[in-house]
């Protein structure tokens, strides 16, 4: 088990698909700032507000030069149809087979009503224009948490 990436780690590489038809990898965003947040399922209610969030401060993020990207688990038909309900304007990539997800320590055992279980632990890292992890949160709750990334971005300049 990978430990847990923090400030000054290098990114774990990545190459996954988007729901575009395409792949993004972590090589396509040499020389910016990059946001990559980790949730656990899309058209879940906090997972929604957090996609919006995120999607409502993109212009404020591009003025930082920084670019947003979502990843979670689920397969691409559901993020195209995701991001069609709620008009994002976001990269999503699927990580289906979860490699990228124990790269960067974010597939974890949770615990629900009792029950044990895998998935995803909502994560953002925050990574700089050198490709190295800037700022991690953990455990990410979202009343104002999009607008901490921002901040963080903007002040890495």
């Amino acid at each position: 088990m990978p430990h847990s990436l923090t400030a000054g780690d290098p990114a774990p590489a990545f190459s996954l698909p988007d729901e575009a038809g395409g792949s993004r990898s972590l090589a396509d965003f040499a020389g910016k700032k990059l946001v990559l947040y980790f949730y656990p399922q899309d058209n879940t209610p906090t997972c929604t507000q957090e996609a919006i969030d995120f999607n409502r401060l993109k212009g404020a993020f591009q003025k930082a030069e920084t670019e947003i990207v979502g990843i979670s688990p689920d397969p691409l038909k559901s993020h195209s149809k995701f991001k069609t309900k709620h008009a994002l304007d976001l990269t999503l990539l699927s990580d289906e087979q979860r490699a990228v997800l124990e790269a960067y320590g974010v597939w974890k055992e949770k615990v629900m009503f009792g029950n044990r279980y895998m998935g995803v632990e909502r994560t953002t890292f925050l990574i700089d224009a050198q490709g190295k992890i800037a700022q991690v949160w953990n455990k990410v709750r979202i009343k104002g948490h999009a607008e901490a990334v921002l901040q963080a971005a903007e002040a890495l300049g």
